[in-house]
């Protein structure tokens, strides 16, 4: 058995790192089998040597990510304390990930897992990058979070973000109301993503004098992307005419990020994806990367992540719905 003390500066410190009701202290304890006792801003750790070790480490980086103004929720601390269960520790494990950026609210925005690390660093290194994975990954935010702080830091001229703006052959014209009406309920993901990175005031200022540019996918034909970051959502459900009229657009300056889940393809049958088209005809192209992201990546509720491993373990077995019902 061995003990350990970890302290931190003060109690208001210790609330945010040991968690409410020492919240992320009994997850300690339920992971790694040790006992935890505190007072004041310190707690005594109790355990197998290697355990109390880990342990430290983990309430360590804890303390760093609330240094730098890092919400600490029941998720961040599963994905701090996966950093130092995997085997081999995963890439970066105990080092604090770069802030990216801060939201309207202040809050840091950082990559969180490894995948997520490789996408940024994929951003600051290739012109061209595809997120490949399933929802709640941080594609998208992550994306944004790249584009914001280039964008205010003055390193490119405008963001673009565009996404298929229906399924399957973007018929606007049958939607009602005007353009903005049309194409809002189907780019309403980038709207929140932006709105969180720059205040709503700013924001709108912005895409009033054309900093940043929201449109469907179908209006990009024809134009030339200079010294942008272009954001490409969703898409799987583009098709090959509309993925190859989307990546030559790319400009003097600029970095596009092409972002959607190969295993969400809402096209009509016998229509090929052109993300996945993409996917094979670029393999290997000096300049492109391609992140692919799992349900590890999942940072949304616990239960979402559950959820797309459940699918994941359905689709396995190549199992349909219809098959499901006659069952």
């Amino acid at each position: 058995m061995d003990e350990q003390t970890f302290s931190c500066e003060d109690t208001a410190t210790a609330v945010r790192v040991f968690g409410g009701n020492s919240a992320h202290l009994n997850m300690l304890e339920a992971e790694f089998g040790v006992t935890c006792r505190v007072w004041g801003p310190s707690v005594a750790i109790s355990g197998a040597g290697d355990a109390v070790q880990k342990c430290m480490r983990i309430l360590e980086r804890l303390r760093q990510l609330s240094a730098r103004g890092e919400g600490l929720q029941t998720q961040d601390v599963r994905l701090v304390m996966r950093e130092f269960l995997s085997d081999p520790p995963e890439a970066g494990a105990g080092k604090a990930a770069p802030i990216l950026t801060h939201t309207a609210t202040r809050r840091a925005v950082v990559p969180r897992t490894l995948h997520q690390r490789e996408y940024v660093a994929a951003m600051n290194a290739s012109d061209l990058v595809f997120g490949i994975g399933p929802a709640g990954t941080g594609k998208s935010y992550l994306a944004m979070a790249v584009a914001a702080a280039r964008l205010l830091d003055h390193r490119v001229q405008r963001v673009v973000l565009t996404r298929p703006a229906v399924e399957a052959g973007e018929k606007l014209g049958f939607l009602p109301g005007d353009l903005e009406q049309k194409v809002n309920p189907y780019l309403r993901p980038l709207y929140d993503a932006l709105h969180e990175m720059v205040d709503p005031a700013r924001a709108r200022a912005m895409m009033s004098d054309g900093s940043i540019e929201v449109a469907p996918l179908a209006f990009m034909r024809g134009r030339t992307l200079k010294h942008s970051f272009v954001i490409l959502d969703e898409a799987q459900n583009t098709t090959c005419e509309q993925m190859m009229m989307f990546l030559t657009r790319l400009g003097e300056g600029s970095t596009c990020v092409v972002n959607g889940d190969i295993t969400q393809i809402d096209l009509p049958p016998g229509r090929t994806s052109g993300l996945v088209q993409a996917l094979s005809v670029l393999q290997g192209v000096p300049g492109i990367s391609v992140i692919h992201f799992n349900q590890a990546d999942v940072l949304r509720h616990p239960l979402v992540q559950r959820i797309v491993a459940a699918y994941e373990r359905h689709a396995a077995l190549g199992r349909s719905p219809l098959e499901d019902r006659r069952n």
